[in-house]
């Protein structure tokens, strides 16, 4: 495949910033444009028009993952990871080195890094890659993934994001010393008040993790008493959304998923939070929505449930569309289609206690089967099966968007 174009952008984003802030009379003091939002998009910018610098040479990425013991968890994930251009062309740029506040080496980024540098040489010449530098690594910060067990990929996806985030924040380390209080935003409209609560979250976490994964989720409570609305936001770095029930053997799409996560949730006393007006627990009703929406947004399928004495999984047929997934109904109000399209897939086959994690994952030359070591191609209608389990999706209509 012929290598795709990338650049060294060292030190020229925040050139490229202060030349926009000079031409356009721009106050940095006054602008309302968060550091994050403003350096994604100069490094698209810069990623698709600055030729003149020099050129990031990629293989084809069609290399495979060595099973160091009941690891497959870990490489269906890094081949997902490996094939969301944003993330990939920042690792192997090392872009991170600039970035990051802290001054302590990134042991983890450079070791997911060198993961991706052998998956992605130009040279192609190890058919198969070892990670277990990598898993060493990452196992010594997370004690909870030591020995050799099954692992969830959807739990190692979740603790490797924050981990890396970790490493290459470029906000200052400040401890939490309780719950933030609680800020009264009611002569404010919605969007203002998730502007104000998303800004607050870059003050402290805004990493290129960040700007890829995190989105923000708006939970709206309405009082059955005193007719109050509340609103809360938090941040996601993936949706986690239960499966419909189905008493027979059918087809259940991704968007009865997405209805069935986000419809209204009738509340009791004894789960209800406090009504900010009645100041006391009342019955009330609870909705959920996307309020700013992610650049890749990750898609968890709930197969796993847990009871008292046991954990199931779920094998019913979950349909999902390939391009043009449209996150817009689950939104703020009138805001749109928000496009998405697929480019790849964590599977898991088998039961809970004897399973096996796959991955699919897309390139400018079709789709591929990721099977630990072994790497085959696979046609379009052959993704779709009882063993989806996480589906990354990169948004499509956005600006701020760069894809290969």
């Amino acid at each position: 495949m012929p290598g795709d174009s990338g650049v060294n952008v060292e030190g020229s984003c925040e050139a490229l910033c202060r030349n926009l802030v000079s031409q356009k009379g721009l106050q940095r003091e006054t602008t309302d444009i968060s550091q994050s939002v403003l350096y994604t998009s100069l490094m698209g910018l810069l990623l698709v028009t600055d030729n003149e610098k020099e050129q990031l040479a990629l293989g084809s990425g069609r290399v495979g993952l060595r099973n160091i013991g009941n690891t497959c968890f870990l490489n269906a994930v890094v081949q997902c990871l490996s094939h969301t251009c944003g993330l990939r062309d920042y690792c192997l740029l090392k872009s991170y080195k600039n970035e990051k506040f802290s001054k302590e080496e990134a042991k983890l980024m450079e070791a997911f890094s060198q993961v991706l540098s052998g998956i992605w040489d130009v040279n192609e010449g190890d058919t198969v890659v070892n990670p277990r530098q990598f898993y060493n690594i990452f196992r010594d910060a997370v004690p909870y993934f030591s020995g050799y067990s099954q692992q969830d990929a959807q739990e190692f996806l979740r603790f490797l994001l924050d981990k890396l985030h970790t490493e290459i924040n470029r906000r200052p380390y400040i401890r939490r010393t309780g719950k933030d209080p609680e800020q009264k935003y009611a002569r404010f409209r919605i969007s203002e008040e998730a502007a104000a609560m998303w800004k607050k979250h870059l003050e402290r976490d805004d990493s290129r993790i960040v700007d890829l994964f995190s989105g923000q989720l708006r939970s709206s409570l309405h009082c059955s008493v005193c007719s109050h609305y509340s609103n809360t936001f938090d941040v996601f770095c993936d949706l986690s959304l239960p499966i419909p029930k189905r008493s027979f053997a059918g087809e259940v799409t991704l968007r009865e998923c997405l209805d069935l996560f986000s419809q209204e949730e009738k509340l009791d006393k004894e789960n209800s939070p406090m009504c900010e007006r009645c100041n006391r627990h009342t019955e009330c009703t609870k909705r959920l929505s996307i309020q700013r929406f992610p650049q890749v947004i990750v898609i968890h399928l709930n197969r796993f449930t847990t009871s008292r004495w046991s954990i199931s999984k779920s094998t019913v047929y979950v349909s999902f569309p390939l391009t043009n997934l449209d996150l817009g109904p689950y939104g703020p109000v009138d805001c749109g289609p928000v496009l998405y399209d697929l480019y790849a897939i964590c599977n898991h086959a088998g039961t809970v206690n004897m399973g096996h994690y796959t991955a699919c994952c897309s390139d400018e030359n079709g789709w591929c089967f990721y099977n630990d070591s072994s790497v085959t191609p696979v046609s379009e209608n052959q993704l779709q099966t009882n063993q989806a389990y996480v589906l990354f999706y990169q948004r499509s209509n956005s600006t701020a968007t760069t894809r290969k």
